[in-house]
């Protein structure tokens, strides 16, 4: 053989030996670093939730010992069964927390899975032990403010446990199993189980008790709404326009937001045979700057077809990283 070829089968035959042997260390320190890498961003994400969950249910603590039990007000759901029966029985309101979340938790693990469940339980029976460990002052006894900042500390409460992925209200959790046996709402479940609490409320205590729970009700819920979903509020805004390359850059220089583009084809005509091709804009933008989106797109091109659509929360790109351009 000649020596050259002899030469370069040795040379490849070393080079595959040497690849063979580096590679399963390198594959293996790949998976090392990925491995210490999602093992890092998951405690990060565990002590996250714990604050949250902890911030809730101290929360939720205050508002029910310093606003709603010295004064007989209630509120929806599992929370305001458990007041309600405290009120009734006389018995401490953190047994029936505890008692009264049972069933919740069974439908939680069978709705949604383990870890939620463990979280569940853990945060629940914190919220029974600070009711009945921690000292909170009586704030104010004035009925308006009780049931105004009663529903805001107890919905606090109950959001941040969400956002920490865990509950104190069971309630949402019935709902999600009973509507799905029932081919009803989320909603009407939800509802429905309110209006025997609230009628129950005004048998057992008064009317007027009744009706202050229910605003108690509407500002614990609103605030849930807050917390969960953020207090700012962002559109997403579908653009169809022949002028699609003015706008984008009108966005994206002027307002400093990203879009995304993707191909599209529009008819017009009383058929529809006229076919035109263009991009499609679609980008999202805080409520503050829908009116100057609005300035541009009409400057550019005032037969533009423009959707709005509301959007609860974002992830990613740049519509959290930038400030907002006036």
């Amino acid at each position: 053989m000649n020596p050259h070829f002899q030469q370069m089968i040795a040379q490849t035959v070393v080079r595959q030996k040497k690849k063979s042997q580096s590679s399963p260390d390198t594959h293996s320190k790949y998976k090392e670093a990925k491995t210490l890498y999602r093992d890092r961003k998951t405690f990060i994400l565990h002590i996250k939730d714990s604050l949250l969950i902890t911030l809730g249910i101290l929360s939720a603590g205050f508002g029910l010992k310093s606003f709603l039990l010295p004064n007989d007000f209630i509120d929806g759901g599992a929370t305001g069964i458990s007041l309600l029966l405290t009120k009734i029985t006389d018995l401490p309101i953190y047994l029936f927390i505890l008692l009264v979340n049972i069933p919740f938790i069974l439908f939680g693990y069978r709705q949604i899975g383990r870890l939620f469940t463990i979280k569940t339980i853990i945060t629940i029976t914190g919220l029974a032990l600070c009711l009945a460990l921690l000292e909170y002052p009586i704030v104010t006894n004035d009925k308006l403010l009780v049931a105004v900042f009663g529903g805001f500390f107890l919905g606090a409460g109950i959001g941040l446990t969400v956002r920490g992925g865990a509950v104190l209200d069971g309630t949402e959790v019935l709902a999600i199993f009973l509507s799905k046996k029932t081919n009803t709402t989320i909603g009407d479940v939800i509802a429905v189980i309110n209006v025997i609490i609230f009628s129950t409320a005004a048998y057992f205590l008064s009317i007027e008790a009744a009706l202050y729970s229910m605003l108690t009700y509407i500002a614990a819920s609103k605030t849930v709404d807050y917390i969960i979903e953020g207090i700012e509020e962002y559109t997403g805004v579908t653009i169809i326009s022949p002028k699609h390359e003015e706008i984008r850059q009108a966005i994206t220089e002027k307002l400093g937001r990203g879009v995304t583009e993707y191909k599209g084809s529009g008819g017009y005509g009383k058929r529809g045979y006229t076919r035109v091709d263009m991009n499609i804009i679609f980008t999202v933008v805080t409520r503050l700057e829908i009116s100057r989106l609005r300035t541009e797109i009409e400057i550019i091109d005032p037969n533009a077809f423009v959707v709005m659509h509301s959007i609860k929360d974002t992830k990613g790109g740049m519509i959290k990283k930038r400030s907002l351009k006036h």
